[in-house]
């Protein structure tokens, strides 16, 4: 994890070279993010600016690729031929079964996307698993709110994804989303045809803004 309160650039470096020095085939190298309704949220350390952020990133970036690695996702860097087949799955709109305390599920049926989230507490999780009722809470993903889910994922692919697979998980034409399409790629963070769709660097720098894009109000 990078970016981190009062983490510096020369600490950045030293962290990443020793991960490195492990040769593992896998690196994930999370930016800090304060999540909502935490301790860190409520009182938020000291964190580097923006411009030491985007310094850590770029140094990462350059570091991994150097060492052999290919930065295939937004916060994965692997081998060749080693990525992580479960994150390839989730942003690829993939299904997957939350088991434990906490776990989150996503489950694909011929007219509906569901999802599901485990009792968070431990103890809850097991007195309620014992008694048949795992899950705390359950929706569907509603057909105007499948394009958004879909692209939130996809476009953390570096590779993006193959453009017939959005109607393969949304059961929505591409048309669908067309217009966004189009005005991501005239911003310059998208790459879109009838083969793939892609983030561009530009739009790998400022995700969250492309993903943004396909959010209906």
């Amino acid at each position: 994890m990078y970016a981190l309160p009062g983490q510096t650039l020369a600490e950045c470096a030293e962290d990443l070279e020793t991960a490195l020095s492990f040769n593992t085939t896998h690196l994930s190298l999370y930016h800090l993010t304060l999540e909502p309704n935490t301790l860190f949220a409520k009182f938020p350390p000291a964190l580097p600016d923006d411009d030491s952020a985007y310094e850590m990133q770029d140094l990462i970036e350059a570091r991994t690729a150097q060492a052999g690695y290919i930065h295939y996702e937004t916060s994965a860097y692997a081998r060749p031929h080693r990525q992580a087949r479960h994150n390839l799955n989730y942003w690829r709109f993939g299904d997957y079964l939350g088991i434990g305390a906490g776990a989150h599920g996503k489950l694909s049926f011929p007219h509906r996307v569901l999802r599901q989230m485990r009792h968070k507490h431990p103890a809850t999780y097991m007195a309620q698993a014992m008694a048949g009722n795992a899950v705390q809470e359950q929706h569907d993903v509603g057909a105007a709110d499948l394009p958004f889910e879909f692209m939130l994922n996809a476009l953390r692919l570096t590779d993006g994804v193959p453009a017939s697979t959005f109607f393969d998980h949304t059961g929505l034409p591409l048309h669908t989303i067309s217009r966004d399409l189009a005005a991501a790629e005239q911003k310059g963070l998208l790459e879109a045809d009838l083969a793939t769709i892609k983030p561009t660097e530009l739009g790998r720098r400022f995700l969250n803004d492309l993903q943004e894009m396909f959010l209906k109000g």
